[in-house]
């Protein structure tokens, strides 16, 4: 009985709320019948667009009818009590105080780099993994929010104290598929369709004032670092009851200022690297594959793969810090990627590629001169003199002591072979036993999991030589 009166409450403030936002409603209609005029000039769009303006990928939509994002987090502002002000006072101030707003806005919005959608009279509408898709999307959003929400509270105590109104805000936000078109031949800007938007104007409308309201899927992706408060749920066309959350703050553990709760600390950096890096490592293991000479057997992306995966196993193995297994998964990633460069001295060439692509994914210069050393730690013979240098060596040779290790050392043989830096398997059997028999792995956990079986290979190869 006592949900049928909630549910009861919430449809009828959210008819009343809807009814401000007709006006808002009826913009987005008449923009999304102009969907099939706007399909027909993506081409001639395309064409006018600079070569390195767009990712290939949007570009590839592009050819297509619309563009789709699996994963964008969309955030809808709307400015409450603009309207009554402004009849009040003189409605040109209003406008340009409206204006000094969503300037600070965009700049925010520029910070957490997350795309400005568009402003609908006093809402502001701006979606993070447009255009460029990205994990940390929803994250973004909702530090973006934070921010927002505080300068606003900051403007309307500085009003308060000179005895004149200010305005409140209700923030909406979730998490989903979009849909969007792409307009403009210099400034290029996009207008989203679907549910996703729908719902994002939603849990705005079903928000109280100056509050912060996600859905329940942007709630399951950042509740990790932030502190949030049920605060009910809502009826959403095929989705039955969505649950809402209010987002009060970073959680203190991430929090610089732990008072205030929206400006993000160190650690939490870190661990935003860390979720970040899976983006990062879509991007390279993609250029692995499409850049990496076709006679490189062993040296693939597939490697590179495994040693990212083994640097985590045995950094933590070895009981080091997030930071720490960041850098060694970075480094890991790009310890083969000089090979798209040169064969010889591909180590220092994959460091240039690092500081290439690093600065722009929130590594700082000291992260990035420790990730770089730990590269050049994997060059033959290795002699690291760090402990995480040793995990990159040993994570490297791994296969060492994997029960693959025949098939996988014979793909280095061909690739070897290929550029005539081999003769026959017979030579090179010789020079694999004389290698295992001086090679040592420089962590215990590296011990532990390959080195016994390391040993059983060496008598495995010794019978095949003749």
């Amino acid at each position: 009985m006592e949900d049928q009166k909630e549910l009861v409450f919430r449809i009828a403030s959210l008819i009343k709320e809807n009814k401000e936002l007709n006006d808002q409603i009826k913009d987005i209609s008449k923009k999304h019948d102009k969907l099939q005029k706007e399909n027909e000039a993506y081409q001639k769009i395309l064409a006018k667009l600079p070569a390195n303006l767009l990712p290939k990928d949007i570009k590839a939509q592009m050819k297509s009818k619309n563009l789709r994002f699996r994963m964008a987090t969309v955030l809808y502002l709307d400015i409450q009590g603009f309207k009554k002000i402004s009849e009040q006072t003189n409605s040109g101030d209003a406008i340009d105080e409206l204006d000094e707003i969503f300037l600070h806005f965009e700049n925010i919005v520029k910070k957490y780099k997350i795309q400005k959608i568009k402003t609908i009279g006093d809402a502001y509408m701006i979606a993070g993994g447009v255009p460029i898709k990205n994990i940390t999307n929803p994250i973004d959003v909702v530090l973006a929010a934070l921010e927002m929400k505080e300068y606003i509270n900051e403007l309307k105590v500085e009003y308060n104290n000179n005895n004149k109104e200010f305005w409140d805000l209700r923030i909406g936000i979730h998490t989903g598929p979009v849909t969007a078109t792409v307009s403009g031949k210099k400034r290029i800007s996009y207008d989203l369709k679907g549910d996703t938007v729908n719902i994002a104007t939603r849990m705005a409308s079903s928000s109280d004032i100056s509050k912060i309201n996600i859905s329940v899927m942007t709630y399951e992706l950042v509740k990790e670092y932030f502190i949030l408060e049920y605060h009910g749920k809502i009826p959403a066309k095929y989705m039955g009851n969505l649950q809402m959350y209010y987002v009060k703050r970073l959680k203190k553990q991430y929090s610089l200022d732990r008072k205030i709760g929206i400006q993000p600390n160190d650690i939490f950096r870190i661990k935003y690297n860390l979720r970040q890096f899976t983006d990062l490592q879509e991007i390279i293991l993609d250029k692995l594959e499409k850049e990496l000479p076709e006679f490189l057997y062993y040296h693939n992306y597939k490697h590179t793969i495994d040693v990212v995966n083994q640097a985590e196993l045995i950094g933590y193995g070895e009981g080091v810090d997030d930071e720490a297994i960041l850098l060694l998964k970075t480094a890991a990633l790009f310890h083969d990627a000089g090979h798209t460069i040169g064969y010889d001295n591909h180590e220092y060439f994959g460091t240039q590629i690092a500081r290439q692509y690093l600065p722009n994914f929130n590594y700082s210069e000291s992260q990035i001169d420790k990730i770089c050393n730990i590269i050049m730690a994997t060059k033959l013979p290795p002699t690291p003199k760090t402990l995480l240098q040793k995990i990159i060596c040993d994570s490297d040779l791994d296969y060492l002591g994997r029960s693959d290790f025949i098939p996988v050392s014979n793909t280095l043989y061909e690739e070897l072979k290929a550029q005539n830096k081999m003769g026959s398997l017979n030579d090179w059997n010789k020079i694999q036993v004389k290698f295992l028999s001086v090679h040592q792995f420089f962590t215990s956990t590296a011990n532990n999991l390959r080195e016994v079986n390391k040993q059983n290979q060496i008598d495995r190869i010794k019978k095949s030589i003749f």
